[in-house]
């Protein structure tokens, strides 16, 4: 079997990496039969050398490998016939300017997995760099608090080489005794979670803080039903929330009044209830002056999300009395960072955890069998087709009135 790692062509560049030099020696340690070849390429944060001194191939050309590795979508010009690939490909939700790229999938007759669709039995996903988006995101939050009210000015997170540079950074910075509400217990709102425990900010209940005045900063984490509630007040649960999302509504709004940063980790699924209404934000009570969308869907669940930041220009200010855009140090501004690719900020952290992750949970599948159907679940496509789990999707490949073409 060979492997592949191919170059990130996407525009902007990426520069994460599957496996870095390290997990491919450890790949090729742990299953000598391998070959593995890497795809020359510039952008890369480890650069060819590096994967050269450790013994692994770096070619200009891996038509010949078996399987192929990347972390974002391909584009359609780059994709080889007939091979197995592993990418997010950004489909599975039906998203209107990747609709050609699964066209071209089937087309090319190509096996694809996507990352985000490798879950365990219980549908649980494996691997992922939610917990980066979170580290990297809680820090962008507590960065716009600084710049909106010119208390300190942290450089921005792709300056900085890892983690704990950012963590250097931020106990440098004193904070005032602002509250900071996080949404989320998975890999994202544990993600800010670490940041803000090695800021040593204080955790507190959600009792304490809706109603309590502290002289320190201090957080808070909700899980989904610490912010949503039945609409007609009947007792509720997770797996009815899941169930019934139409039967929910948001009660965020006791947060707004006290909370000065909203970290949003949480994951939003479609017919959930909107979250941080425009109303929310309108309300003379309202004291949320920055909001740290991480998860950053775009005209989602956050009013104030309306549009995506870049690594280049992370924040924006919102005026929700009009809905718009306005400039940072607008007075009555609330400051939004929604970067979308906010693990592209720590790429060599991030590469690192992930190879971890796909050692662990996805590599020992291609010699075991798949026994617990981790490639099978992941399949999204095989020989020209959709694969059963992944049939809702066939509308979405026929139709032929959307010419969005992946650049």
């Amino acid at each position: 079997m060979k492997f592949g790692i191919i170059k990130e062509r996407k525009n902007p560049p990426d520069r994460r990496v599957v496996f870095t030099p390290m997990e491919l020696v450890r790949l090729k340690t742990e299953h000598p039969g391998v070959q593995i070849k890497v795809e020359s390429s510039d952008i890369r944060v480890f650069s060819d050398q590096q994967y050269k001194d450790f013994g692994i191939e770096v070619v200009d050309d891996v038509a010949d490998c078996d399987v192929l590795f990347g972390v974002k979508e391909v584009p359609i010009t780059a994709l080889i016939p007939n091979k197995k690939y592993f990418f997010f490909s950004h489909t599975i939700k039906k998203q209107l300017h990747n609709q050609q790229l699964l066209k071209a999938v089937l087309d090319k007759k190509i096996d694809l997995y996507d990352h985000e669709t490798i879950v365990d039995a219980n549908n649980k996903r494996l691997i992922g760099f939610g917990r980066y988006a979170g580290i990297v995101g809680a820090y962008n939050g507590i960065r716009a608090f600084g710049i909106k009210f010119e208390l300190f000015n942290l450089p921005k997170a792709n300056t900085l080489e890892s983690k704990s540079d950012l963590i250097s950074k931020l106990r440098r910075s004193v904070l005032p005794p602002i509250k900071i509400v996080v949404t989320g217990h998975g890999k994202v709102g544990n993600g800010a979670k670490e940041i803000l425990d090695a800021m040593k900010i204080k955790q507190v209940t959600i009792e304490n803080f809706l109603s309590k005045t502290y002289a320190e900063p201090v957080y808070v984490q909700l899980d989904v039903l610490d912010y949503n509630k039945r609409k007609d007040g009947k007792p509720s649960d997770k797996n009815d929330f899941y169930n019934n999302p139409t039967n929910y509504t948001s009660n965020f709004e006791r947060f707004t009044k006290v909370s000065d940063i909203f970290m949003a980790g949480h994951f939003y699924a479609n017919d959930a209830p909107e979250i941080l209404s425009r109303q929310m934000l309108m309300a003379n009570d309202c004291k949320i002056k920055v909001v740290a969308d991480i998860s950053c869907d775009v005209n989602g669940p956050i009013a104030c999300t309306i549009k995506a930041t870049t690594i280049a220009e992370p924040l924006f200010g919102y005026l929700p009395i009009e809905n718009k855009e306005v400039d940072v140090f607008h007075p009555a501004a609330i400051v939004v960072m929604s970067i979308d690719n906010l693990p592209c900020e720590l790429p060599k952290d991030a590469s690192e955890g992930f190879g971890e992750m796909f050692m662990e949970h996805v590599v020992p599948a291609f010699f075991n069998g798949d026994r617990d159907g981790i490639l099978q679940r992941a399949k999204i496509t095989e020989n020209g087709k959709l694969t059963k789990r992944f049939e809702y999707l066939q509308d979405y490949a026929d139709d032929n009135k959307l010419k969005n073409v992946l650049i």
